[in-house]
């Protein structure tokens, strides 16, 4: 029996002298357990503008998935945020982890200024929010190499492989990075761990697409 694609999920290599990324972490956990039927593959990406979407590429190739999610952290926020639009901008106020720190530059030439995600992100927040996980909608990935990525990713779906849904997950700080942090606000890693995978079940079983409701209003 031919095996089902499975899920790609990325997170990033420390950065910015962190010791720990919990992106990297959540996707280490979740590698090779099985989410509604399908595999997960968790892999690395470098934080490097050079390098990130070049490896994404290699890992869609190689793993052929039926969903691909890339997690990042995002230092200072304090709840999960789906990200909804990715930019085709980089801006960075940071250097990468080559020393690299490109500015007003787009992600990719001639490509359009910026795509949505196709994963059913409204779904997946009322799925957090029962499971009481903070968690909000985002309409900003930043400028650095998260957006590089969810960019990537987007443009991917839409030039070359129309079927697969993907998206972009960002993640607080953990607790221990928190406390280098001073009034910087955190989650414990499991609470971020159980989030993804409710993440990747419910963009697995929303096949008719997403909720449908305003962004900050009950339902």
């Amino acid at each position: 029996m031919t095996a089902r694609a499975p899920v790609l999920l990325t997170g990033f290599d420390p950065f910015a002298g962190e010791a720990e990324n919990p992106s990297l972490l959540i996707a280490r956990a979740l590698d090779g357990e099985l989410i509604a039927g399908r595999r997960v593959v968790g892999a690395a990406l470098p934080t490097e503008f050079a390098r990130a979407l070049v490896e994404l590429d290699v890992l869609i190739d190689t793993h052929r998935p039926a969903l691909v999610i890339a997690i990042g952290q995002a230092g200072g926020r304090a709840e999960i945020s789906l990200e909804r639009v990715a930019i085709n901008l980089i801006d960075a106020r940071i250097g990468d982890n080559a020393g690299e720190q490109p500015v007003d530059v787009p992600v990719i030439d001639g490509a359009p200024n910026a795509y949505f995600s196709t994963l059913p992100l409204k779904a997946m927040l009322e799925r957090l929010h029962e499971a009481q996980i903070p968690a909000a909608l985002s309409h900003s990935a930043g400028t650095f190499v998260c957006n590089q990525v969810f960019f990537g990713i987007a443009h991917r779906l839409v030039t070359q492989r129309r079927r697969l849904r993907g998206g972009f997950i960002h993640v607080p700080y953990l607790p221990e990075q928190a406390s280098r942090h001073p009034g910087t606000p955190s989650l414990p890693l499991r609470t971020m761990i159980d989030a993804v995978r409710l993440c990747i079940e419910t963009a697995l079983l929303t096949t008719r697409g997403d909720l449908h409701y305003a962004a900050g209003t009950t339902h």
